[in-house]
């Protein structure tokens, strides 16, 4: 096995993918947009001759290459055979909010054929339609902000790197802008009074000390994280004896901002307590209320 980590990030244009590679490049990775496909063997057998230190590389390509459909999947597969870590990340987003962006930044589509650019999305997502269904992950990022989708792809990139450790994430969200698609564990607060109904906290969010206390006074909340917690003091030991090398714990009210925000604070505290290798994200905190 070739000691890189390769990651191509391809898909849709304007699903994200320059926001991808720059998530990725503030993470060490060496970054190159749109390299021609059929140059990927020579620069990375390059990069293995020289002396850097660089050994996680990622890439954009997508239709702006004009050979990347046709001999994609011939290099990629040439490049696993001779033991190189690759994976693919292809980014989505529907057809609306694709014409939504494209409306807001005024670029044209890259697929131009004197035709829509409804019509030139389509395209694309049809030349494209084979790669998707082999990629390593796919992201849809129609909901996502750009610091939402940074966070996914850091999260699947270093869930990539081995570790002797399982690495936890938890993920504070709210219910109305959907479930997180990647939750191991899913735990729903929506029984816990929620200080959005209480005017003097409505603003503020579940890390302020106001609103963190008014949710730990409550009997349920102490009754609930005791048990819960004891079920991940007994759960964590067996994901780790199956050699599970990551896992997601989602904690959902219904904006993301009050309840799951503390409850998923209390949580790290304490797997931080067990020594445990944790990383907390609160996906829609900023979300307008």
């Amino acid at each position: 096995m070739k000691d890189f980590s390769v990651i191509i990030i391809t898909g849709l244009s304007g699903s994200g993918k320059s926001t991808a590679i720059n998530a990725l490049e503030d993470i060490g990775y060496f970054c190159v947009d749109n390299m021609p496909v059929l140059l990927l063997p020579k620069f990375l057998e390059l990069r293995s001759w020289g002396v850097s230190e660089v050994q996680k590389f990622a890439l954009v390509m997508d239709l702006r290459e004009k050979e990347f459909v046709e001999k994609h999947q011939e290099i990629f597969q040439q490049l696993r055979d001779e033991g190189y870590h690759l994976e693919v990340i292809f980014l989505k987003a529907s057809e609306d909010i694709l014409l939504q962006r494209y409306s807001e930044t005024r670029r044209q589509h890259p697929v131009t054929k004197g035709k829509s650019l409804l019509e030139n999305i389509r395209s694309e997502k049809q030349q494209l339609g084979k790669l998707q269904e082999y990629a390593d992950k796919i992201i849809d990022t129609s909901t996502l902000t750009v610091h939402q989708l940074k966070d996914v792809v850091i999260q699947h990139a270093q869930r990539s790197v081995k570790s002797e450790r399982m690495r936890i994430a938890v993920l504070s969200f709210g219910y109305k802008y959907g479930i997180p698609l990647d939750a191991d564990l899913l735990v729903d607060v929506r029984f816990i009074p929620n200080p959005y109904f209480v005017p003097e906290l409505k603003k503020l969010d579940g890390r302020d000390e106001q609103v963190r206390s008014f949710v730990m006074i409550q009997r349920e909340t102490r009754e609930f994280l005791k048990r819960y917690l004891s079920l991940l003091e007994y759960l964590l030991p067996l994901y780790e004896k199956e050699g599970k090398a990551y896992l997601t714990i989602a904690v959902g009210c219904t904006g993301g901002k009050h309840r799951s925000v503390t409850i998923a604070e209390e949580i790290v505290a304490y797997l931080r307590e067990l020594q445990k290798e944790v990383s907390l994200i609160h996906r829609d905190i900023e979300q307008e209320s």
